[in-house]
């Protein structure tokens, strides 16, 4: 079966996207998770404030229905559009989230750090350059399809690699209906061709639907400072 590549809607086109800057760490290196061309590499990235199963869910998910390799948890060391008050360190989120993973396709990983990149569109700009035999895959929540638009470079991010939304409680309308999936709408493919998704020419995407995880790391950094108070 082909799809649709580009829709009609101008912004959204096959011209290649621009370009982005980065600064390495000291070394000259940044350092990924085993990787190499041909692979099919789910990119799952957040601030995991703190990682718990539903990321997990999130991601066995994604390796079974998409037919992924691997897939990385890009541990962000911040996100613009969060206060990052509650941010805790690098350090503890990536323990955490290691222990939390727990499952041998599952790579935890900092890299953005070593590239300086602070705007997902940048990272993902960062590994098509470096990587272009690999078949990467965005993946994000219907949360962050709703608020898609605001994100720096949205655009930009849907033509530089295919994307799968995975369905979230309370979100699922939101996200259907959002600025981001209307414009998109031309490279939205059927949930049941999503193995096929890694190997599409972006845009193109999939919304996938199963049993919802009801976790969110909001409300355990709520929990945690209630029962530290009470505890007191």
């Amino acid at each position: 079966m082909s799809y649709s590549r580009f829709g009609p809607d101008p912004p959204v086109s096959a011209s290649p996207p621009a370009p982005s800057r980065f600064r390495l760490s000291p070394s000259g290196l940044a350092r990924l998770p085993r990787i190499a061309p041909g692979m099919r590499i789910g990119l799952y990235g957040g601030s995991f404030n703190p990682a718990h199963d539903g990321h997990r869910h999130v991601s066995r998910m994604a390796v079974k229905r998409l037919g992924l390799d691997r897939i990385w948890w890009v541990v962000t060391p911040g996100n613009p559009l969060k206060d990052a008050g509650d941010l805790a360190a690098t350090e503890t989120r990536v323990a955490e989230a290691k222990r939390i993973a727990s499952h041998p396709r599952i790579d935890v990983t900092t890299f953005e750090a070593d590239i300086g990149a602070r705007y997902t569109v940048d990272t993902l700009t960062y590994l098509k350059r470096r990587y272009p035999g690999v078949r990467f895959v965005w993946i994000m929540g219907a949360d962050n399809l709703a608020s898609f638009h605001r994100w720096r470079g949205w655009r930009r991010i849907a033509q530089l690699m295919p994307i799968a939304v995975i369905d979230r409680p309370g979100w699922t309308l939101k996200a259907a209906r959002s600025r981001g999936a209307t414009t998109l709408a031309s490279g939205r493919i059927p949930e049941s061709d999503a193995l096929a998704l890694p190997d599409l020419a972006a845009p193109a995407w999939v919304f996938l639907h199963g049993p919802r995880s009801p976790l969110s790391s909001t409300e355990l950094r709520r929990a945690r400072r209630t029962s530290h108070s009470e505890g007191r």
